[in-house]
């Protein structure tokens, strides 16, 4: 229980600031005032909001549960996370998390959001190809090499 109270701790630190005081900077430095949004843009940006909030608590628990570890670097899963939705995607915490940018900049009806989403998109992809799949590789060797075979990157393998 210990880690699961660890893991939220550390995805509320990291959610306050990539989600919610990063992109209110952004926001007040760029002058951006709500004007209203189109009522098709605030359900469509409430229910990507809701989704991405939710797989990236999916993952969290999953990391907690089956990997027992965090999300975060310094506390990282102990074991391989195959399994929850790292069995369909090599990375869902990610796409969680600009899922919900993306949803908040529909419900706020912002460019500067979805500018924000795809530098972290970018950003993540490299960190990603040039950090983390390296780092595993050497951590877990080949059951991380026979996974990297099976799931992709981005978009969703659908097996069963």
């Amino acid at each position: 229980m210990l880690i699961l109270l660890r893991a939220i701790t550390y995805a509320t630190l990291f959610v306050a600031f990539f989600l919610v005081i990063l992109p209110r900077g952004i926001l007040d430095a760029s002058g951006y005032r709500w004007g209203g949004s189109p009522v098709w843009s605030e359900l469509a940006g409430f229910a990507l909001l809701s989704f991405g909030f939710g797989l990236v608590v999916w993952c969290l628990v999953t990391f907690a549960f089956a990997g027992k570890g965090t999300a975060a670097p310094f506390d990282p899963p102990r074991k391989l996370v195959v399994v929850g939705p790292y069995r369909f995607v090599r990375n869902p915490i990610y796409i969680g998390a600009v899922l919900a940018m993306v949803g908040a900049a529909m419900v706020l009806w912002t460019g500067w959001l979805i500018l924000y989403a795809i530098i972290v998109l970018i950003v993540t992809h490299l960190l990603v190809i040039l950090y983390e799949e390296p780092h595993l590789r050497r951590v877990f060797g080949q059951p991380y090499d026979d996974y990297l075979k099976t799931v992709h990157r981005w978009i969703p393998t659908w097996r069963s």
